[in-house]
């Protein structure tokens, strides 16, 4: 091995170990980064259904569970992701829509402790209670512009975010020019003069391109590597070409997902499904109690459980498992295969369009080992007409399969 070999791959162990002790102690999402409208479409969601996902900040399980399957697991191996969940869930128990709007939809609320002492504490668990003991001033702030969203991991870089556009009031003015366009011709006119002149800065693109940011919004070092592999400008220049489709190709005024991290809030026409009234009352009125928070890795979960379960939505979290744990990712998948439902669908998202390790895993034991490829049925044409719909548009694959019986 030479000398820049062996510096690179002291680098990269590095890199590895500053995710780990960021993921380990730290709320990384407040919001979830992945389209459930897109998801609700590949997954054809049914009463029969018995759902597990991948829990992130809680918000696309309440979105499934408003289509109403017997069951929607929500498991993650990040206790402090489950904490925000559970609070989701006694809000939607004990607290009117207005209330609830305030905490999650403007991320703020001038009577958050006494909520929080007098109603919702109680329905936590006591990792839970610990955890928003400990954070609850984040939907309390007395600067009315530092709501929850700007707090946790992402929500750190978000903040860093809104301080530059302080000292870039152009660049500024030209967003939330975009944000009041009514047709894409006009979005794509602010976005072309305003905005695409001012935000391509050096600075930008170094920024963009430190795995520290990317550790920060929940990218791992082998996730920027892939991104890296594929893009001839790296990070910064798939991010530059993600924003520029979602400005361009895509109305800007209903993209609750950009709209959050750009201006800290949702608006009542401009948010999440579980944020809209109706649905807030649907979920009030039972559809919460189909939602079960779990604090386990998804092998944990499996192996833990007699239920056959029919859809699965894993996210990008495979990435990273086949880069620092290949073993636990065969085990994971074997999990899946055990407890997987006749008609089982898997979705899955990744910094690659196709990973390796699709073509690298192999299932079962002994003799019986096989290539994953040779038990998933993929739907390549429908996962990229979804791809098209997508309102984040930061993973270069989405992937849909169905489990062979």
């Amino acid at each position: 091995m030479t000398l820049k070999q062996t510096a690179r791959k002291l680098i990269d162990h590095l890199d590895q170990k500053v995710f780990d002790a960021i993921y380990s102690r730290a709320l990384v999402y407040n919001t979830c980064w992945e389209d459930p409208a897109v998801d609700r479409q590949a997954l054809q969601l049914t009463a029969q259904d018995n759902l597990l996902v991948i829990t992130s900040a809680g918000c696309n399980a309440l979105d499934y569970a408003l289509q109403g399957p017997a069951v929607v697991h929500a498991v993650d191996a990040n206790p402090r992701q489950t904490a925000l969940l559970e609070l989701k869930l006694a809000g939607v128990r004990t607290l009117d829509f207005e209330d609830f709007f305030l905490l999650f939809g403007q991320g703020r609320h001038s009577a958050f402790e006494e909520l929080y002492r007098d109603v919702l504490r109680a329905g936590l668990s006591e990792f839970a209670q610990t955890f928003w003991d400990r954070n609850g001033g984040w939907f309390s702030q007395p600067d009315a512009r530092d709501t929850f969203y700007y707090f946790g991991l992402s929500g750190v870089v978000a903040r860093g975010f809104r301080a530059y556009l302080r000292v870039r009031p152009k660049l500024r003015d030209g967003i939330e020019a975009m944000f009041e366009a009514r047709s894409l011709d006009e979005q794509r006119a602010i976005y072309d003069s305003r905005i695409e002149p001012l935000m391509w800065s050096k600075g930008m693109n170094w920024t963009l391109s430190r795995q520290l940011t990317m550790s920060m919004l929940g990218v791992p070092h082998p996730q920027r590597k892939e991104v890296e592999r594929q893009h001839p400008v790296g990070v910064a220049g798939f991010i530059r070409e993600a924003i520029e489709y979602v400005a361009r190709s895509l109305p800007f005024w209903t993209n609750y997902f950009w709209a959050l991290y750009l201006r800290g809030s949702y608006t009542r026409a401009c948010c999440p499904e579980y944020l809209k009234k109706e649905n807030f009352l649907a979920l009030k009125a039972g559809l919460v109690d189909r939602v079960r928070a779990h604090t386990a890795t998804v092998t944990e979960f499996l192996n833990g459980t007699q239920e056959r379960i029919s859809r699965f939505v894993l996210l990008d979290h495979m990435d990273w498992m086949s880069s620092y744990y290949p073993e636990a990712l065969v085990e994971e998948w074997n999990g899946i295969l055990t407890r997987a439902a006749d008609d089982a669908r898997v979705i899955f998202r990744s910094a690659h369009a196709w990973p390796a390790y699709l073509e690298r895993v192999h299932v079962g034991r002994g003799a019986r080992s096989v290539r994953l490829m040779e038990v998933l049925d993929f739907h390549p044409e429908l996962a990229q007409e979804l791809t098209r719909q997508d309102r984040v548009h930061t993973y270069a694959g989405f992937h849909i399969a169905d489990i062979r019986s």
